[in-house]
């Protein structure tokens, strides 16, 4: 019997010279290259996805804390993933099957359907479109609420970009958002500031012995509405993510410590909210039985 490689299928996507690579298992994008320059960190087949690369982030992005939360009058229960910090990281999907519903040699569409839980009680229908172009890589989800009550969601990407050939520290950083989100000790949020020092990324931030897994808001579109972020490698390459309004939050992080990543890349993470939003009703999406949420965000290498 052949065993099903823990990534599930691969669907790969050409254009050009691009390639992506998109898997079953969490919509994730497992390889995304231009030529023979990586644009996030590739992964193998065969393992799990390290530090949660690629993934989709739904129904939450982010840190729940002590995984509950309150919701028009009702405590609910999730379970807990990150036992050092007593949270609930990162949603629901992350590990689960997608199924394609439409496939194309620069496209695929891929949908799971959330079952209801007695923490999330709400079926949930998720699809997510991969789509390569002359400007890069898009990508979509379109989240609709099949049940009868309103949901609470929000949704998020964890893509890991790659440095190009040089390492981390020869990188530079650069998002136009004017506040950080500050954390206590369970990176957990308690606030904003004004950005400053490591944590002003406006003008590019060089990344030589900066450690950063933060969250940052008050981000200024360009003419078209949409914000950007960009890694610039040692190659002078540069990694550009953009995404429209409906992800007005962003997270930032270099990947210290963190098993499977340990500073080889940086995660640049375009998010509907902050963490914690499900307790704190900060940018939280509250979805209408039958409504559709849509966001839409991409990459490219300049």
């Amino acid at each position: 019997m052949n065993t099903p490689p823990p990534t599930g299928d691969q669907h790969v996507l050409r254009h050009g010279e691009q390639v992506a690579v998109v898997t079953s298992v969490a919509a994730s994008l497992r390889e995304y290259r231009v030529g023979d320059r990586d644009v996030v960190l590739p992964f193998a087949v065969d393992s799990i996805a390290p530090a949660f690369s690629g993934a989709v982030l739904a129904p939450w992005p982010n840190r729940l804390r002590d995984a509950t939360y309150r919701f028009r009058g009702v405590t609910y229960e999730v379970p807990l993933t990150e036992h050092a910090r007593l949270t609930a990281l990162h949603g629901l999907v992350a590990y689960e099957r997608f199924t394609p519903v439409a496939v194309a040699d620069d496209t695929v569409t891929l949908r799971h359907d959330l079952v209801p839980t007695p923490g999330y009680p709400w079926p949930l229908r998720l699809d997510v479109t991969y789509r390569l172009g002359d400007e890069g890589l898009t990508v979509s989800v379109a989240a609709t609420n099949q049940g009868a009550d309103v949901a609470p969601y929000g949704v998020g990407f964890h893509p890991w970009l790659s440095p190009g050939p040089g390492p981390v520290d020869a990188c530079t950083v650069q998002l136009d958002a004017a506040r950080r989100v500050t954390v206590d000790d369970r990176l957990l949020p308690v606030g904003t500031q004004a950005v400053s020092g490591d944590f002003d990324l406006r003008a590019g931030r060089p990344l030589e012995g900066v450690a950063l897994d933060d969250a940052w808001v008050d981000v200024t579109p360009d003419a078209e509405g949409l914000t950007w972020a960009t890694l610039t490698g040692a190659d002078g390459r540069t990694v550009a993510v953009w995404a429209d309004a409906t992800l007005p939050a962003w997270q930032v992080c270099t990947g210290d410590g963190i098993p499977g990543i340990e500073r080889r890349g940086v995660a640049i993470e375009p998010m509907t909210c902050v963490a914690d939003a499900f307790r704190t009703g900060e940018l939280l999406v509250e979805l209408d039985p039958g409504a559709t949420h849509e966001v839409r965000w991409g990459l490219s290498l300049r």
